[in-house]
């Protein structure tokens, strides 16, 4: 807890997982926290999420879990896991040769680590759930953040509709506020730190552009993302094919795959170029359904029967893929923007939420690094200026962190969807791997064990992997003409015999 008398207002927009993580680390540290979301409550069912899907499915790594458990929150983490399926590696499905369909399990890690695939919507009720019961945090659901003067640290939020009257932290009458008939009421907040949390569309962001001199990029790539889903077997309920693997259609440009769910269910999501969606919707449905089983064999009708493939094609949106790079990350000591409104990233590595999930760490490792949490009596400099040099701090740290994760992502897409194919893939693999297990002191380790295993920076994971790359080519290089030198001086010695 703080050491202050006077505790900090933190405004965190966005309850989303980064957010609700954000909002548990201030209010840990004795802040007091108001949490305010665009949407309905995200614990009810019928709130619908942003992209309109049914459900979304992730993989949870150690960089998500470490972050958590250093809420030191009793009982969160353990409630968390226990609702998430182990998956040890990818099961790569084809078609061979001989038409035979196979599959082909890949381990993430020679040490056995592996990931954990989580429903968004459970670990999000976690978090919020945990929130709650703290006296020191509010929840706001129904408020969009509609302007912010990051100067005078002040916030306008959009109240959308009336409250729910049996939520206790949503009161459904506030005389402090006037509204007008027919008119969403609009309130201002007062913060001494705003958190930003919203998202790839992100308002927070949006309004800091208003003051920092921010650098965006934002590139929509040619691909395009459709949820599927595999029914539990209709026996008994078990899962129709392996759990404890992410499962994998690699198709060149195409990919097809599927997360395992606690009801023995699988969600999917089909992967593909524009061109190829349009040529679905415009195909009949005998050419609809060849043209699956042609690209991602075994999937119709063996997992999800012909007309029920069709339906869900049509009926669940086709949404793109965004990546989105900024800096810097904060304002002076107003503000900040984590997770997906810091650096959205394409899912190929499964790293955007966990990602996110680390910003808050770093965020407050920093901040308590700088004092912003101690007794002022001991620092010469104001709280203000601390919680100012620890954001200069973390953006110099997090931003070429972010674009590195951000790079890696989009790299893997080539990896998952053809190089796991790759006879180069599979060598260097196990040649990483043996040097990992055999050698463990030269501290070698493949990409993937690091960026899903390990903490180490992202950018250093990238100088790393990048290094490793050209030892093993020397090595190569040097292993080709040591075999050419010996033949050499082999066919010198039978010539002057």
């Amino acid at each position: 807890m703080a050491d202050y008398a006077n505790k900090q207002k933190i405004a965190v927009v966005g309850a989303g997982p980064v957010g609700a993580l954000a909002a548990l680390y201030a209010a840990k540290r004795g802040d007091e926290v108001v949490v305010y979301e665009l949407r309905d409550d995200l614990r009810d069912p019928s709130t619908t999420p942003l992209n309109f899907t049914k459900s979304i499915n992730l993989a949870l790594s150690e960089r998500g879990i470490n972050s958590m458990r250093l809420t030191n929150c009793e009982g969160l983490l353990d409630a968390i896991l226990a609702e998430t399926i182990p998956m040890h590696g990818r099961m790569i499905h084809g078609r061979g040769n001989r038409g035979d369909l196979y599959e082909e399990s890949q381990p993430y890690d020679a040490q056995g680590r592996y990931i954990r695939a989580v429903d968004r919507a459970v670990l999000n009720k976690r978090l919020l759930d945990h929130l709650e019961q703290m006296p020191n945090v509010t929840l706001k659901f129904n408020h969009k953040l509609t302007g912010a003067d990051f100067k005078r640290n002040v916030a306008w939020f959009e109240q959308r509709k009336v409250a729910r009257a049996d939520h206790a932290q949503n009161p459904t009458s506030d005389t402090s506020v006037k509204s007008e008939p027919d008119r969403a009421r609009e309130i201002a907040v007062d913060f001494d730190f705003l958190i930003g949390a919203d998202g790839a569309h992100s308002a927070s962001r949006y309004h800091m552009m208003k003051f920092a001199r921010l650098t965006y990029q934002q590139e929509y790539i040619d691909t395009l993302w459709c949820e599927f889903h595999i029914k539990p077997r209709s026996s008994d309920g078990s899962f129709e094919i392996s759990p404890n693997h992410l499962h994998i259609w690699p198709g060149g440009s195409l990919m097809f795959i599927a997360i395992p769910s606690l009801d023995g269910s699988f969600t999917c999501t089909l992967f593909a170029p524009e061109s190829f969606f349009a040529s679905l919707t415009a195909s009949a449905p005998t050419e609809f359904v060849s043209s699956f089983a042609k690209n991602f064999p075994g999937i119709c009708p063996e997992l999800i029967a012909p007309e029920e493939l069709q339906k869900q094609f049509t009926e669940n949106p086709h949404l793109p893929l965004i990546s989105i790079k900024c800096a810097p990350h904060h304002y002076k000591s107003s503000m900040v923007i984590i997770g997906d409104a810091a650096h959205a990233m394409v899912p190929f590595y499964g790293q955007g939420m966990n990602a996110g999930l680390e910003d808050v760490k770093v965020l407050f490792d920093f901040l308590d690094f700088h004092g912003v949490y101690n007794d002022s009596s001991k620092f010469v400099t104001t709280r203000k200026e601390r919680r100012e040099d620890a954001l200069n701090a973390y953006t110099s740290q997090r931003t070429p962190d972010a674009a590195a994760i951000n790079d890696l992502a989009l790299r893997n897409y080539e990896e998952m969807s053809s190089g796991v194919k790759s006879p180069i893939y599979r060598v260097r693999k196990w040649l990483e791997e043996s040097i990992n297990v055999y050698f463990p002191s030269l501290g070698w380790s493949t990409q993937y064990s690091r960026v899903s295993f390990e903490n180490q920076r992202y950018s250093e994971v990238e100088k790393a992997v990048a290094r490793q790359g050209r030892l093993i080519v020397s090595a190569i290089g040097l292993g080709f003409a040591g075999i050419t030198g010996y033949a050499a001086l082999t066919t010198l010695k039978r010539l002057y015999r």
